[in-house]
């Protein structure tokens, strides 16, 4: 009987250091995302400013400027 219970045992503790490590990685991996949705947020945020700064650099359309029809002699 004890055979078998340190036998679990070692089971056990095999599995709890392999999701002890797994964690960490998890963990690392959580880290490097964190990181990277940083700099794609801040990459987006340059192009939102970029959008903006193009956006009031361009004269808003206006109304269309007609020249006026020219008269012609003996028109009435």
């Amino acid at each position: 009987m004890n055979d078998q219970i340190e036998t679990r045992l070692a089971q056990l503790q095999q599995e709890f250091e392999l999701g002890q490590r797994r964690l960490g990685e998890l963990e690392v991996q959580q880290v490097q995302l964190r990181e990277t949705l940083l700099r794609i947020d801040g990459a987006m945020q340059v192009l939102r400013e970029l959008l903006i700064t193009e956006e009031r650099s361009i004269p808003a359309p206006g109304p269309e400027l007609v020249a006026p029809a020219p008269v012609r002699a003996g028109a009435a």
